[in-house]
């Protein structure tokens, strides 16, 4: 069987779509679903309740031990994590996923669709070990060996990237990680401080993960690029504005005959 392990703060109503899903659709396929939450102060504890779901509060949140947790405290050989703003979408999700682990024994892991980048690696059988970032795991939809992680936990000194992280150790100790055709929605609409904090993780784990260094021209290039679009961007936006304001005008006017 599987668990399926459900990240968390603050997110009741994405929390509550992602539960009613796994369990009207999915039940006969996963054995225990857990939430695990980082100290929300909605209602996503009424929530988990409701629908079944273990609560389980994590105080330090880092993305690489909060997913140390998830596999600790999951009880099951395969384990598939979710962000609260993620969802399966195939009606076949878990089958697939139990499948491909009950076929390779050597399998650490297992990357499910959700964007293009995704689908354009998977057709074009591009390997995580040819692609480790878009090809390696996603740890919002992706399923993980519980017995590979006991072997080799998740690195919580790592800002972000913690799956890709994984991703590139597990491969050098010999293992497997794989595409499979499960479906699943990525939804979720972030803060300008939320992305700065992204942006921020994403420059460190870009450096210590994939190595790549930022030189001060590229930084300017990059600054000074973003003033342009956005000057660029506004006087654009200014010009379609007027233009529907005069066409909305225009229409008032002069009405067409309707059918």
């Amino acid at each position: 069987m599987i668990s399926v392990v459900i990240r968390n703060k603050n997110q009741s109503e994405a929390l509550t779509f992602l539960l009613k899903n796994l369990t009207e659709r999915y039940l006969a396929d996963i054995e225990e679903i857990i939430v695990l939450d980082n100290l929300s102060t909605d209602n996503s504890n009424e929530v988990a309740k409701k629908f079944g779901a273990r609560f389980v509060t994590i105080k330090n949140y880092s993305f690489g031990g909060s997913a140390n947790i998830c596999a600790k405290e999951a009880k099951n050989e395969v384990v598939v994590i979710f962000s609260a703003h993620s969802f399966p979408v195939s009606h076949d999700f878990f089958k697939l996923i139990k499948k491909k682990f009950e076929e390779n024994p050597n399998l650490a892991g297992l990357r499910c669709l959700h964007g293009a980048n995704d689908y354009r690696n998977f057709i074009n059988k591009v390997s995580a070990t040819v692609d480790p970032n878009k090809s390696g795991l996603i740890f919002s939809g992706s399923a993980f060996s519980k017995r590979v992680w006991e072997k080799h936990p998740f690195k919580v000194d790592v800002p972000t990237f913690e799956d890709k992280e994984w991703t590139k150790r597990v491969l050098k100790e010999g293992y497997d990680i794989d595409f499979v055709e499960s479906i699943f929605s990525y939804e979720i609409k972030r803060t300008r401080k939320q992305l700065f904090f992204r942006f921020k993780n994403d420059v460190l784990g870009n450096y210590q993960i994939w190595h790549k260094d930022i030189s001060f021209l590229q930084a300017s290039k990059g600054f000074l690029m973003s003033v342009f679009n956005l000057i660029k961007y506004f006087f654009i936006d200014l010009w379609y504005a007027i233009s529907r304001y005069a066409y909305l005008i225009k229409f008032i006017s002069k009405k067409p005959d309707k059918f």
